[in-house]
């Protein structure tokens, strides 16, 4: 399969920003478009992870996350959660693949329950109807049985259930490292080419740009 053009990425309120903002960043090097989109806790847990305020009108939240990320104009394409007329919103103009990183419980049930009461559940659900790739990120701990079962759900209807969790056999040395690993992992669902981490049996070369100006 070839790699996806576009994609849809969102951050909703869970703990793992640091996640979604590599991943955006990784996403852009690959020359992929994204629609970007996340949630009011999303921008709650990014003052208090990142020390990020994320702007929330659309256009200058599309300037702010190009500069960020280096991004060519118009790659980065912001959404409110209430655009409907957004691309994602239908099932006509669907991106090729989507991750949610970092997935809440919250978004998550509501995804599993297939409700859509916002943009950024019926750009999954479109995911899901469309049977494109949809990969979730969730991060909580411990998980209950509501947890787990609309995470069966979910998987059950062809989503993506890929919890952060780091592997330490690349000998990670700092945070960077472990979040490589978990964004790695992601990319590979999406079928964007990287290379972050060393493959199993594979010496690393390289990997994509990281942006330090935050």
């Amino acid at each position: 399969m070839s790699a996806p053009r576009t994609v849809t990425l969102a951050f909703t309120g869970a703990s793992g920003m640091p996640f979604g903002l590599r991943l955006l960043e990784c996403l852009v090097a690959a020359r992929c478009q994204v629609h970007l989109l996340y949630s009011t806790a999303a921008q709650v847990v990014a003052k208090q992870e990142c020390d990020l305020t994320f702007p929330t009108q659309p256009r200058e939240a599309a300037r702010f996350f190009r500069e960020r990320c280096n991004a060519s104009e118009g790659q980065i394409l912001v959404y409110s959660r209430e655009d409907w007329m957004a691309p994602v919103a239908s099932g006509s103009n669907p991106a090729d693949a989507m991750a949610i990183c970092p997935c809440s419980m919250g978004t998550l049930g509501a995804i599993a329950g297939g409700l859509a009461d916002n943009l950024i559940e019926r750009a999954a659900d479109v995911m899901l109807k469309e049977r494109r790739t949809l990969v979730l990120v969730p991060r909580e701990t411990p998980l209950s049985v509501i947890h787990l079962d609309n995470m069966s759900k979910l998987a059950h209807a062809g989503a993506v259930i890929l919890p952060p969790s780091p592997g330490f056999y690349t000998h990670p040395q700092t945070i960077a490292d472990l979040v490589d690993f978990v964004v790695a992992r992601v990319l590979d669902q999406l079928r964007v080419p990287h290379d972050l981490v060393a493959r199993w049996g594979e010496a690393r070369e390289g990997g994509a740009p990281r942006v330090d100006n935050a």
